[in-house]
């Protein structure tokens, strides 16, 4: 085995994982969110949980950011483990879709798929042409990475170590497993384990009884991602990552114990090794998955042993919905993210509400509360902020690449929201301090304006939650009514000033309360302006 040889085989390699992973997010883009939706669909189901990871995972065309996303997902608290074993198992299920597509011979259409892929990325405009275009240059690359693999192995057979090595694995099946685990494992992608397999198989230098072992190492080698994944993740998390090498073990152990008639039964089905590769690929996760999905409780009883102990509960200063993890499958990564940006959204409208509840009674308990919160939005406004900076450098289609770069202002508006409802938390404490009070008229003419705006920050961040271009419009047409209330009730106060029926601080007081308010109605109609803007281009 020559220098030449080693360079080509890994120059042929490094295509094929390039080329999965174009195609792969070629996928991606063009389902945009046709895989949120999918994820939404999710019930307690063990069937349409098996579906979806089985539906997702043939979009994305890889099984570890299946599962990756599903260890983001338990982590966040938005799914349990029941779902969680579906949908992984329904992932090993839609992965082998990748091997039965390379099994067919298309080596000589590749560079066809190559030359039209680059010619529509360099000269189309449409973004859905675009998408089409990298998922054919992707498989393109695939199959000539394929080749270049094969031609580069086809002397291997001939090497007298590489006739020894598979002498040891006839010999010694349980050596195979432990072969592909190991190559999985450190190259993290299994459907490039098989492709080398399906491409030493089509030089002849291997046979299907040493092709079964290592492919079913390869089930328990791609395992090694989600458990490095939930690294740092809470003990659900934990377990799911448990779940997924459990479940592909128990299957490799059945398998090896049947091991002879497997082989047998696949060799009856025909079609040549790489197809047969395919074929055992297929039939393994389908049995495997029939066979342990009526026992996932069982299951999860099992990793519930494995990692023991309950989490402590959830603080407040934490991410609920968004995780690195997600930026595995950007697509839903964005839905997460908004998500996300609603629920600060609504903390900033309840600490504008317990803000005004603090200025109108004199309440101390209160403001502590609009302190505790306002940092709250801080941390989200942070962390989200630097979420959104990763996912924007993640392959996102063009609209949802827009829908992010809007975000980056509805957060910027949300967290300016809190900072003038505490503002008024702190007009609140001065008001305490200097035992002053608002007159009557006062009183009722702040619980108004504060019921106005309060209104229009809950609507805007609904519109921005449901999508919702009619609601946001009703927000933008409402904001005139809030500048024309905040003059109105700054002339009658002044009025008010002028027959002494309240002291001048107070009237400072009321007069910046009333400053604050109308500033937090501007941030709610600059929200409902980039729903309006967003989301009206989808309709």
């Amino acid at each position: 085995m020559n220098y030449k040889m080693i360079f080509y085989l890994a120059g042929g390699l490094g295509l094929f994982i390039y080329g999965m992973k174009l195609t792969s997010e070629g996928l991606e883009k063009a389902a945009g969110d046709k895989m949120k939706r999918l994820i939404e669909v999710l019930t307690s189901n063990t069937l349409m949980a098996i579906l979806v990871g089985a539906a997702v995972t043939a979009l994305i065309q890889s099984s570890s950011a299946t599962t990756v996303m599903v260890v983001g997902f338990v982590n966040a608290g938005l799914m349990n483990l029941y779902q969680a074993a579906g949908i992984i198992m329904g992932a090993n299920i839609g992965t082998t879709l990748m091997a039965q597509l390379i099994a067919f011979n298309l080596n000589d259409f590749a560079p066809l798929m190559i030359a039209i892929g680059v010619a529509f990325l360099m000269f189309s405009k449409k973004k859905k042409t675009k998408d089409t275009a990298q998922i054919l240059l992707g498989f393109g690359i695939i199959f000539l990475g394929m080749n270049i693999m094969s031609t580069s192995m086809s002397p291997i057979a001939k090497e007298k170590w590489f006739s020894d090595l598979i002498l040891n694995l006839n010999d010694n099946p349980i050596l195979g497993v432990f072969v592909g685990l190991g190559m999985t494992a450190i190259v993290q992608s299994s459907g490039a384990t098989i492709g080398v397999l399906q491409a030493l198989a089509k030089t002849g230098a291997i046979g299907i009884d040493v092709a079964i072992p290592v492919l079913l190492g390869d089930n328990i080698g791609t395992c090694a991602t989600a458990l490095l994944a939930s690294i740092g993740t809470n003990k659900n998390a934990k377990r799911a990552a448990v779940i997924h090498l459990t479940f592909n073990t128990i299957g490799t152990v059945i398998f090896m114990f049947l091991l002879k008639w497997i082989t047998m039964l696949i060799g009856m089905l025909g079609g040549d090794v790489a197809r047969q590769i395919a074929n055992t690929h297929t039939i393994f996760n389908i049995t495997n998955t029939v066979i342990q999905a009526p026992f996932i409780p069982l299951l999860v009883k099992f990793v519930n042993k494995v990692v023991p102990g309950k989490d402590e509960a959830v603080e407040t200063m934490s991410l609920k919905y968004i995780d690195k993890r997600l930026l595995e499958t950007p697509s839903v990564a964005v839905g997460q993210l908004l998500n996300e940006i609603v629920r600060m959204g609504n903390i900033a409208a309840d600490n504008l509400a317990t803000s005004i509840k603090s200025i109108i009674n004199n309440d101390e308990k209160c403001i502590a509360q609009v302190k505790e919160k306002e940092e709250v939005i801080n941390f989200l406004e942070k962390e989200i902020t630097s979420f959104m900076v990763e996912l924007s450098n993640t392959p996102l289609a063009e609209d949802q690449l827009a829908e992010v770069t809007s975000f980056f202002h509805v957060v910027n508006d949300i967290e300016r929201i809190g900072d003038h409802a505490d503002n008024i938390s702190e007009f609140a404490q001065d008001k305490i301090n200097n035992n002053l009070d608002f007159s009557e008229d006062g009183e009722k003419a702040l619980n108004k304006m504060a019921d106005i705006v309060h209104t229009a920050v809950v609507n805007a961040v609904t519109a921005l939650k449901e999508s919702d271009t009619e609601l946001a419009k009703s927000v933008i047409e409402n904001e005139a009514n809030i500048d024309r209330m905040e003059k109105y009730l700054r002339e009658d106060h002044i009025a008010r000033l002028n027959k002494r029926e309240c002291s001048p601080v107070s009237g400072t007081i009321f007069l910046d309360c009333l400053s604050n308010l109308e500033r937090i109605g501007d941030h709610s109609n600059n929200i409902a302006e980039i729903v309006a803007g967003v989301y009206e281009k989808d309709m």
